[in-house]
């Protein structure tokens, strides 16, 4: 599942991306996500214009978050690099 959304913060749009896949409220979502990845940290990674992803698992999916913002939500299992 790809997710875009129209907010500049990045750990929203991860939220939102995670809220949509697990068909759930994002102010429901257990465990919160900074139990998988520091969202202020993920809000920072890109702010500079650089390019490049990141990837972490939440709640058995491969989350993937690009520099253009684009959130990528598989159910997968995730392997780290």
């Amino acid at each position: 599942m790809t997710y875009d959304s129209v907010t500049e913060i990045t750990s929203v749009r991860v939220v939102e991306a995670l809220a949509a896949a697990l068909e759930t409220s994002p102010f429901d979502m257990e465990p919160p996500l900074y139990d998988a990845i520091d969202p202020e940290a993920l809000d920072l990674l890109f702010r500079d214009g650089t390019d490049g992803e990141v990837r972490f698992a939440y709640e058995g999916h491969a989350v993937t978050v690009r520099s253009d913002g684009t959130v990528i939500v598989d159910e997968t299992t995730y392997v780290p690099r």
